[in-house]
């Protein structure tokens, strides 16, 4: 088996261009000797000379003659190749597929997509808004590089706490509930009850702090979507309870937003990804100012 390499290949190729070994020498950036020695190997490996040599002439023997359109043929067939990887390469670093739930998707991410397109216009970002599910499946394939939300542990998702959410209950604008800053879970006896159904990622911690407060959320209205939920809040159909992640929803429809005490309870917001693949440079940077753009706007409401 003849094992040579590429800088054997192009010294051979710039010697037989030139005819002249200082002149190949300069264009692979060596000495005239290291290019000497570059062919004596291959030669040596090849079991045949390649150039006739002398003080005033190099010239091609019958068997550089023909290695030569083989050698010139596989070195532009391997730049082509690398090129061709590496303008994909660059590609795949600057495209990035994001999942987040539906209200997520449709509230959060597009004013966060835009800020971050005016700094990093290059970068093409595309938006899976599906349920929780739905994206871990994608991440598994693999055809999902970052997913976005409230998600439990999956085998071969690596998960990652991205921000730390309250626990809130929403009320019509209008109606019986007097403003106040925070009301008890025990404060909930009585309410019509509007819930997520599951598998909401939630809905089992919910269940579990209502039924310690000793409130019987059997008889809740159930609903799939976060945005039917509010929407029925909205109406003056009951009582809902969702995380403060929904704020940007909710300070545009007529809901009051109150913190949930006694106890505080905060859900994580994660980031997850493949557990076996890197992150891109893309997404990385993405993440990151996501995180920054939430704590902003988390921030100014006063919202943990």
């Amino acid at each position: 088996m003849i094992d040579f390499t590429s800088r054997q290949l192009r010294g051979f190729l710039l010697v037989a261009q030139h005819q002249n070994f200082t002149r190949a020498a300069e264009a692979l950036f060596i000495t005239p000797s290291g290019l000497s020695v570059l062919i004596r190997e291959l030669e040596r490996q090849l079991g045949f000379r390649l150039f006739d040599r002398t003080t005033r002439h190099v010239a091609l023997t019958a068997h550089g003659s023909q290695l030569l359109a083989v050698a010139r043929r596989s070195v532009n067939e391997l730049d082509t190749a690398m090129s061709r990887i590496a303008h994909a390469a660059r590609e795949t670093d600057d495209t990035l597929s994001v999942g987040a739930g539906l209200l997520h998707a449709a509230n959060i991410l597009p004013a966060a997509i835009r800020e971050f397109r005016s700094r990093r216009p290059g970068v093409r970002i595309q938006v899976f808004d599906a349920d929780a599910t739905s994206i871990v499946e994608r991440i598994q394939a693999g055809a999902l590089d970052v997913g976005f939300g409230f998600f439990k542990p999956a085998p071969g998702i690596a998960r990652t706490r991205f921000f730390r959410f309250s626990l809130m209950v929403i009320h019509p604008e209008i109606g019986p509930f007097p403003r106040r800053a925070s009301m008890t879970w025990s404060a909930l006896k009585g309410e019509r009850l509007i819930l997520q159904a599951p598998p909401s990622p939630l809905r089992e911690v919910i269940d579990q702090h209502l039924t310690r407060a000793g409130v019987d959320a059997r008889s809740a209205m159930e609903v799939n979507r976060l945005d039917t939920l509010i929407a029925m809040v909205e109406a003056g159909e009951g009582t809902g309870i969702v995380s403060a992640s929904t704020l940007p929803v909710c300070r545009h429809r007529n809901v009051a937003m109150t913190r949930l005490v006694n106890p505080a309870v905060l859900v994580d917001f994660y980031q997850i990804r493949h557990r076996g693949r890197k992150l891109s440079p893309a997404a990385d940077e993405f993440s990151a100012f996501l995180q920054g753009y939430i704590a902003r706007w988390a921030g100014r409401a006063g919202v943990p």
